[in-house]
């Protein structure tokens, strides 16, 4: 693999996505995972175990908490991204653990920092739309790279798409680089996100763009 995507997801669209036991999600992005493109599922036999996390779970379950289903004790959703993503991940020295794995990911999401940049560029949830191309280039001058912005479509009678994720790429070295793949390097990471029937896909420049801050 090449590039590494951190994923921070938007909860109360995540929530939208999916009728599920969602409870009050969080109103901040939260993380979603650190995946390695092209790769996944490495090692089936390296299993998840939640002890050697123990001293991230504060930490885990403010930031990367499952939007899904709320209740604390679920770990379910970390051991599918180490089965999925981690244990692909750690073929780098930095991330050859559980631990390094998911510590590095919170450096990584408080490093970014996605939330107050938002707030900063005065983009924060409201009834109201965005334009797509605002949020990018708010983005794109915070950081001086591209992010990968995906959205929930317009559903039947709505003319606007929803924000539902943005991946920051990193290089191998975990420095910040653009999403885009140079010309001629295929970028085929993984299958859209589904949850149910909804899925998320690239948003759209020319629509206009809902960032909503309750689940409807």
């Amino acid at each position: 693999w090449k590039k590494l995507y951190l994923a921070h997801h938007w909860p109360v669209t995540v929530c939208k996505m999916s009728a599920n036991d969602c409870q009050d999600p969080p109103e901040y992005w939260t993380i979603h995972g650190l995946w390695p493109d092209k790769t996944e599922e490495c090692n089936r036999t390296w299993h998840f175990n939640v002890t050697e996390i123990k001293d991230l779970m504060s930490d885990m379950r403010h930031y990367w908490p499952d939007v899904l289903h709320s209740s604390l004790n679920r770990t379910q959703f970390w051991k599918h991204e180490w089965e999925k993503h981690g244990t692909c991940a750690a073929t780098l020295q930095v991330l050859n653990s559980q631990k390094k794995y998911f510590g590095k990911a919170l450096e990584l999401y408080q490093h970014v920092d996605l939330n107050s940049c938002l707030l900063k560029a005065g983009i924060k949830p409201s009834s109201s739309y965005y334009q797509m191309t605002a949020i990018k280039e708010a983005l794109t001058r915070f950081y001086g790279v591209t992010p990968k912005i995906q959205c929930l479509p317009p559903e039947e009678g709505e003319k606007a798409q929803t924000i539902g994720q943005i991946e920051f790429c990193f290089t191998k070295e975990l420095q910040l680089r653009n999403c885009t793949a140079p010309k001629g390097e295929s970028d085929l990471t993984q299958a859209d996100w589904k949850l149910g029937t909804e899925e998320l896909s690239v948003c759209s420049d020319t629509l206009p763009t809902y960032y909503p801050s309750q689940v409807q």
